[in-house]
Order: C-alpha cells, then sequence, then structure tokens
C-alpha cells in the first residue's frame, strides 16, 4: 500500500486514477462474443457456456422445481437475513416513487409528469467465487415496485449446471421466477439481442467481471440502455485522528477483497492514525478467508495525509468515491460538503458492508469517478417520466404572443402558424 504525504494539488489527477487493464485485446474478445450471439442465438450461447463455464444446458431457464428447491439448501438464518434485507430495500425504495402533481405554470396551462415503469428489464448476478445474491435483491426490489413488467435474472451456473441456492431464493423470494443460466459477456448478448431462449430487454442492469462490463458498455452504444458504466468496486475513507483505526482497517480490507482490481483509499489529517491503521490491517488481513485477493488490491489501494479535513473533502470529491466512509468526529457537518459520491456512510457504526446488504440502500453504484455525473440505482432506474400539458383556449392566449415571438424569431413559422391558427379560429363558424 502506498503511503503519500501531502500532495500537491497538481498531483492530485494522476492519484485520482483507478488501476487499468489493457482494453484493445478485451474489447476485441468481447466484440467476437456479441456479434456472434447475435448471428447465431443460443447455439452460439451453448458454446460459449461450454468454453467459459464448463456446462452448456440443454434449456436455459431454470425450472419452477430448481426454484423451489432452494429454500431447502439455505439456513434458517440466512433466510432471516434475507427477509430483514428485503424489508429495509423495499421501505427505502418504496418512498422513492413519485406522487402524481398537477402543475398550472399560469392560468389555463396544467403541466404534469407520469411515473412509467420500463416494460422489460434485465438482471446480471455474478455467480463465481461471490455468488452476489444480495445484488438480486437490491436490482429486482425496485424493479418489482417500479411494476415493470417483465424481469429476467441472468447468472451463470457451475460445470454442474447448478446456480447457488441463495441466488434463487433471493429472487423466489421477490417473485421474480424467470431466471436464466448464463453468465459473462453472452448473457449480456443475449439480453441485449434475445435469442430463442432468452428475451430482449429495454435495459440491462448488475455488475460483473471486464468481460460483463466491456459487453454492457458496447450493446449500450446502439441497442439497450444499460444503468451506468462501472468499473471495479472502490471505498474512500476520510478520517481524522479521533477514528478508531481497528475500524477503518476492516473497512479498507472490505473493499479490497472485493477483487484485484478494487480500491481502497484513506485519507486522513493524522499521520498517527495512518500508522495505525496500517498496523491493524496488517494484523486482520491474514484472519479473512480471501487474503489474497485483499493483499492484491492493497497493493494499488492508498494513504493519502492531508493537512486538515478541509483538503480531505477536496481531494475525495475529485476522486468521487464509489463509497464514502466519513471516519470524523462531526460527521454530518463534513458530509454537507460532499459534492460526488454513490453512497455515503457517516459515522463509527456505518460500515459500508451495511449498505451492501442490509441498510436499504442501493449497493448498484457508480464507480471509477462517474459519481460526478450518475447517480446509484434507485427507482428511477426502472422508470421513464412523461410528461403531460392541458392548455385551455384561454390558457393559449396567455402564453400564445410568447409562442409565436420566440418561433418566428426562430424562424420556424410553421410552429408560430399553429397557435396563430387556433387562436384566430372561431369556433361559431363551426
Amino acid at each position: 500500500m502506498e503511503f503519500i504525504k501531502h500532495p500537491q494539488k497538481a498531483d492530485w489527477s494522476k492519484l485520482c486514477k483507478r488501476p487499468t487493464k489493457e482494453t484493445k485485446s478485451l474489447i476485441e474478445s468481447v466484440e467476437t462474443i456479441l456479434s456472434s450471439v447475435k448471428k447465431e442465438g443460443d447455439a452460439a450461447l451453448r458454446s460459449f457456456c461450454q468454453k467459459f463455464d464448463g456446462y452448456a444446458p440443454e434449456n436455459f431457464r431454470v425450472s419452477e422445481a430448481e426454484i423451489n428447491e432452494s429454500e431447502n439448501k439455505i439456513s434458517p438464518l440466512l433466510k432471516q437475513a434475507i427477509e430483514q434485507a428485503r424489508r429495509n430495500i423495499s421501505t427505502f425504495h418504496t418512498e422513492q416513487l413519485l406522487e402524481e402533481k398537477r402543475i398550472q405554470t399560469s392560468s389555463g396551462v396544467f403541466c404534469w409528469q407520469k411515473q412509467t415503469p420500463i416494460e422489460k428489464v434485465g438482471l446480471y448476478i455474478p455467480g463465481g467465487s461471490a455468488p452476489l445474491f444480495s445484488t438480486v435483491l437490491m436490482l429486482g426490489i425496485p424493479a418489482k415496485i417500479a411494476e415493470c413488467n417483465e424481469i429476467i435474472i441472468c447468472t451463470p451456473a457451475n460445470k454442474n449446471g447448478e446456480i447457488h441456492p441463495a441466488i434463487l431464493y433471493a429472487a423466489k423470494a421477490i417473485g421474480i421466477r424467470k431466471i436464466f443460466k448464463i453468465g459473462g459477456a453472452q448473457a449480456i448478448a443475449a439480453m441485449a439481442y434475445g435469442t430463442e431462449s432468452i428475451p430482449k430487454v429495454y435495459k440491462i442492469f448488475g455488475p460483473g467481471n471486464q468481460y460483463v462490463t466491456t459487453s454492457k458498455q458496447l450493446v449500450s452504444l446502439n441497442d439497450v440502455a444499460i444503468d451506468m458504466p462501472a468499473g471495479p468496486s472502490e471505498v474512500a475513507i476520510i478520517a481524522d485522528a479521533g477514528a478508531n483505526p481497528i475500524f477503518v482497517a476492516a473497512d479498507m480490507l472490505s473493499q479490497a477483497e472485493h477483487g484485484t482490481d478494487s480500491q481502497s483509499i484513506l485519507i486522513t489529517d493524522s499521520e498517527q492514525l495512518a500508522n495505525d491503521v496500517i498496523t491493524e490491517i496488517e494484523q486482520q488481513l491474514e484472519a479473512l478467508s480471501r487474503n489474497e485477493i485483499a493483499k492484491k488490491s492493497l497493493a494499488h489501494s492508498k494513504i493519502i495525509l492531508v493537512k486538515d479535513l478541509e483538503e480531505a473533502v477536496h481531494f475525495s470529491n475529485e476522486y468521487a468515491p464509489e463509497h464514502l466512509i466519513l471516519a470524523v468526529r462531526n460527521d454530518e457537518s463534513i458530509a454537507e460538503c460532499i459534492t460526488n459520491a454513490g453512497s455515503v456512510f457517516l459515522g463509527d457504526y456505518s460500515p459500508e458492508s451495511a449498505g451492501d446488504y442490509a441498510s436499504g440502500t442501493n449497493h448498484t453504484l457508480p464507480t471509477n469517478g462517474y459519481a460526478k455525473m450518475y447517480s446509484g440505482v434507485n427507482i428511477d432506474s426502472f422508470t421513464r417520466k412523461i410528461t403531460f400539458q392541458k392548455i385551455t383556449r384561454d390558457g393559449l392566449k396567455n402564453i400564445g404572443n410568447a409562442i409565436e415571438i420566440m418561433a418566428e424569431n426562430e424562424g420556424l413559422t410553421a410552429h408560430k402558424n399553429a397557435v396563430t391558427l387556433r387562436l384566430d379560429y372561431d369556433e361559431n363558424d363551426l
């Protein structure tokens, strides 16, 4: 882990760069997969499943029996945890529904918005070394609340053709039963183009490896919408001298174990705290089941010593982290100064893992600096807002002159006439 003391502002942009991988060959590989699936459908999917997962299903769709059997394959404690998370996520996201409100912008002119669900959405759920059944809840619950008409899940099966039972149980718990045994870039292609077995959707959601991420970006150019650009997961922690180094180290490691390309950043005005955190990381690291992954992630993670918390906030806003933890005494006042972050966690007892699982907020968040211009997944992600207006004759009289003048000055006389002809029309001539 790199320890950088009092960097110059001119160096901040370099320090904010995330780990990168060579992309040319990656894009070429993904383009081959996308093209094959688009042309050959299920046949291409089976070929890629066999090549990458060691299993090529005859029937991609998970059977009702497999979904129902999942309940017997996970512990009662896990079921209870999933249910508690489901309740909290549902509560938080239900409150995001837009209340339809008619607004009279001027006399006789009425405008309003209607929140309308995206009809067909596809959810990608990673299922490798860390099967993310929590992501089923994070994506599936707002999709159900938004009342999307068709919700499908794509997730890879193991070599025995099985999907992790917690993924199936979580889907069953929220009422999603269209689940397909397909992963990787080929799953994104299937949802983007449609095949004999897998329906085409209008928008694709979900995290994944570099192949999944690249395929989402490529299909979004012409064929389908995606939730957001994404990259490896990341956390930044702003901590002062009063922060608990045990907690800070635990938070950095919880992010580091996501993947070898994840990144943890500590920004502090206390050199003593920084040194204590380094000691704690070394002590906690060896007990982790994924410590080899965490070690590789920590190799490109950083501790940055700044002069004060004001500078720490400025650096964090430039970095624009996916997750931001405020381990400071005046956390709420500091939070008011945060302008760029996916999700913010305040105080000693708000670990990032709470947002990953059960507090209620969504863990599908913008990474790689995209928090400067993107929000995390929420109800709006699964809906469109259609605007409506109804104008009376008197209302058109009130705004008609402005419309005519503006249209004429833009050289759009047909626009002007659409108003003029109405206002000059005498209904008694009928």
